[in-house]
C-alpha cells in the first residue's frame, strides 16, 4: 500500500512532507491545468500542479501524513472518495519515466 497526495496540494506544494520522508518518493507535477481544473492558485509564483508520492518506492511508513499542513495525504485506502481520482493520478504521473526524467521530476529538500 502506499500514501497519495490529493487535491489540497494544488498550488501550494509544501515541502514539509518531504523533509521527513526517508525515501524521497515524491515528484514535482507541474501541470497548471490542475490549477484550471480545481481552481486552486498557486502560494507562490510557479507553484503550478502538486506534488506526488511514487507508489513502487513509498514504504507507507506514515511520517509525511501528519507533516502536511494542508492535510493532502491519505493512505491509498482511506482517500475521500471525492478525491478518489488523485490515486490513479499519484500512480500515472511516475509511470514510464525513464531513471534521468525521474531524478529531473524528483522532489528533496534540497530542491
Amino acid at each position: 500500500m502506499t500514501y497519495v497526495v490529493a487535491q489540497p496540494c494544488i498550488g501550494s506544494k509544501d515541502r514539509s512532507c518531504v523533509e521527513v520522508c526517508p525515501v524521497d518518493c515524491f515528484y514535482d507535477y507541474d501541470d497548471p491545468k490542475l490549477n484550471e481544473k480545481y481552481g486552486a492558485e498557486p502560494r507562490r509564483p510557479g507553484d503550478y500542479g502538486m506534488l506526488v508520492i511514487h507508489p513502487d518506492e513509498c514504504i507507507h511508513c506514515g511520517a509525511c501524513e501528519p507533516e502536511c499542513p494542508v492535510s493532502a495525504i491519505f493512505e491509498e485506502d482511506d482517500v475521500p472518495e471525492k478525491w478518489a481520482e488523485f490515486v490513479q493520478i499519484n500512480a500515472e504521473v511516475t509511470k514510464g519515466m525513464s531513471a534521468e526524467e525521474l531524478d529531473k521530476k524528483r522532489v528533496t529538500v534540497k530542491s
